[in-house]
């Protein structure tokens, strides 16, 4: 049961992820890539360009911000957000929109894992570490219900301006209120940070570093990481794909045949993804909840993986036989799935971590998951090409699914 106080920190973690995800690009991304004319090879080799970005420099980020100043490293990030954002309205070739996914990775890389690891040294400084899943999946629920808000103003703006990339100019307000916000955190959350004096920075670089590679050695992090990492770099890879089924759906029914396709085609994918995220808000909120019918945190993480990947295999038979309606409802799920099994990861990632690296540590494990994210995401890109987008889901998902024995989480490595 959740006891901690909801405080104006907790408010100013809120209003983070509810800004954060003001990304009215989101629901509209794949979208707005194929109306390009790029494969769905080229698509998915995009994002792994954009996810290996992540990778390259995600713990390097991660120690800068231990180092240096968690604060700091995340005004960054929002620059490069919005130079990307920029790059990506103005784009009119392929390798424009590489260049603009190499500054949103730069931009990911300063992010994930850092504001997570000042959440729970705020718990720390609050006597509140027992309280990590239902803290995190409340904070989280504002990120989900940003995203809900989202979905239904980047319809707005596509009916409005007509085209795809008027959602990126829009973006950059909510990301300017984002960066102000940061500057207004208390300094405590910053954690061990180096002075500005001369050597010191670099040895206090190194010693963050060791203690880092040190954490690794602990089997625990290793196990959780694996468990939590292959999920989300799945529903990384594969999230997208909802753009074009519901954008197929809204084609086919006969409503507003006065408007323009890409008109009818918002007005369907701002709704239903308005509505995914309310109950993804809703599923990351109750984690905690859930997370609590079980003795330990091995079940849920197994259970949710499976019942995931195999949403995705039937949601892409479905979608191969024309059930539109039906893949996007499974579809759905495989939302509900991440946002549910999200917080039950970091946490288990957390119980394993050395405090004064948590920024470090956090973003290796967000490493992991864009790492699988790169992998996948091309393999589907492939697929898709060359049978559709129903084989594509079916296929992946399939090859995760028996694999799963080689990363599942197991009893005897996680303790909750």
């Amino acid at each position: 049961m959740a006891t901690f106080t909801k405080d104006l920190q907790y408010k100013k973690f809120c209003a983070y992820g509810f800004l954060k995800n003001l990304r009215f690009f989101e629901p509209f991304m794949l979208l707005f890539l194929l109306e390009k004319d790029l494969t769905y090879l080229q698509v998915g080799t995009l994002i792994a360009i954009q996810e290996i970005t992540i990778n390259l420099f995600e713990i390097p980020t991660g120690v800068l911000a231990d180092t240096l100043g968690r604060r700091k490293s995340l005004v960054q990030s929002f620059i490069f957000y919005i130079i990307s954002f920029l790059i990506y309205y103005y784009s009119n070739s392929f390798g424009t929109l590489v260049v603009a996914a190499l500054f949103f990775g730069y931009g990911d890389a300063f992010r994930t894992g850092t504001h997570k690891a000042m959440i729970f040294e705020y718990l720390k400084l609050k006597g509140w570490t027992n309280q990590k899943v239902h803290y995190y999946g409340h904070t989280r629920s504002w990120s989900q219900k940003g995203s809900a808000l989202s979905a239904i103003l980047a319809a707005i703006i596509v009916y409005f301006h007509g085209d795809y990339k008027s959602v990126f100019l829009f973006s950059i307000i909510p990301y300017l209120l984002d960066l102000w916000l940061i500057t207004t955190y208390p300094k405590s959350l910053d954690g061990k940070t180096a002075k500005l004096e001369r050597g010191q920075i670099i040895q206090q670089f190194k010693s963050t570093l060791s203690d880092f590679i040190s954490s690794f050695k602990n089997r625990a992090m290793l196990g959780a990481i694996l468990s939590q990492a292959v999920y989300t770099g799945y529903y990384k890879a594969v999230k997208d794909y909802l753009q074009p089924i519901i954008s197929l759906f809204a084609l086919s029914l006969p409503l507003f045949l006065w408007m323009n396709n890409q008109q009818r085609s918002s007005i369907l994918v701002g709704l239903v993804y308005s509505v995914i995220y309310l109950l993804t808000s809703y599923s990351s909120k109750n984690s905690g909840r859930f997370t609590d019918k079980f003795r330990d945190v091995i079940k849920p993480l197994n259970i949710t993986m499976i019942m995931g990947l195999i949403l995705g295999i039937v949601c892409g038979i479905m979608y191969t036989f024309r059930l539109e309606i039906i893949s996007i409802i499974l579809f759905s799920g495989i939302y509900l799935i991440e946002n549910l099994r999200k917080p039950i990861g970091i946490s288990a990632v957390a119980d394993n971590l050395q405090k004064d690296v948590l920024a470090s540590a956090l973003s290796a494990e967000s490493q992991a998951e864009t790492l699988f994210a790169a992998l996948i995401a091309p393999l589907l890109g492939f697929f898709a090409d060359l049978w559709g987008v129903g084989y594509a889901l079916i296929i992946v998902s399939i090859i995760l699914l028996i694999l799963h024995p080689l990363y599942r989480a197991r009893r005897n490595i996680i303790q909750h």
